[in-house]
């Protein structure tokens, strides 16, 4: 399946979807594993809100070789991991980042490093899982910042950032901006799972 380079929509006969040509991403490509579909919808499900933790592992290196895959020359590697951070009321409930969890071994095998910290949620946001995209864009505006003592981690850097799902990309988008204005020189997505339009 041939996907786009910037969001990881299938795509046919385009080099990029026509969301990403109307209205381009902050993140400059994005990386997933797999479908969000049956079966792996149910891993995601079970690691996310089942605290089945030893999933992890398994989505990390799954997420691994979709990145060995998609960039074969290290050079074109992130510099640095960092995971999409959660909400402090939402990390409480949860008691883990699922997207931490699933960082950890996939920065392990790779040797990159990993800044759990790079990025701070500022602001406790909605669920969006029922959010439509334009909504979903609106809850997201300015909800993270890079605190001060990260910044010479990111300025001229390539940063990957790690997630289990994609959905519309609004969250990506946002966290991609903040890095950019930080002064970023690259953002890619390392994604689990990507939902399909339906």
């Amino acid at each position: 399946m041939q996907r786009c380079p910037c969001c990881a929509l299938p795509v046919t006969n385009a080099l990029v979807c026509g969301a990403c040509l109307r209205n381009p991403p902050a993140f400059d490509a994005t990386i997933v594993a797999a479908d969000y579909q049956a079966p792996i919808d149910q891993l995601v499900l079970a690691l996310k809100f089942g605290a089945a933790l030893p999933l992890a592992a398994l989505l990390g290196n799954l997420l691994e070789e979709a990145m060995l895959t998609a960039m074969p020359e290290r050079s074109n590697w992130p510099d640095l991991l960092a995971p999409v951070p959660l909400g402090p009321q939402r990390l409480i409930e949860r008691g883990y980042n699922q997207a931490l969890e699933i960082a950890r071994p996939l920065a392990r095998s790779l040797t990159l490093p990993l800044l759990p910290d790079l990025l701070v949620r500022v602001r406790d946001t909605q669920a969006q899982a029922a959010m439509p995209a334009r909504q979903r864009q609106q809850n997201m505006r300015a909800a993270f910042v890079v605190p001060a003592q990260s910044m010479a981690s990111v300025t001229g850097r390539h940063v990957g950032l790690i997630d289990d799902v994609m959905t519309t990309g609004a969250t990506l988008h946002e966290l991609a901006s903040t890095l950019k204005r930080c002064g970023a020189r690259r953002v890619t997505n390392l994604v689990f799972a990507r939902t399909l339009p339906g």
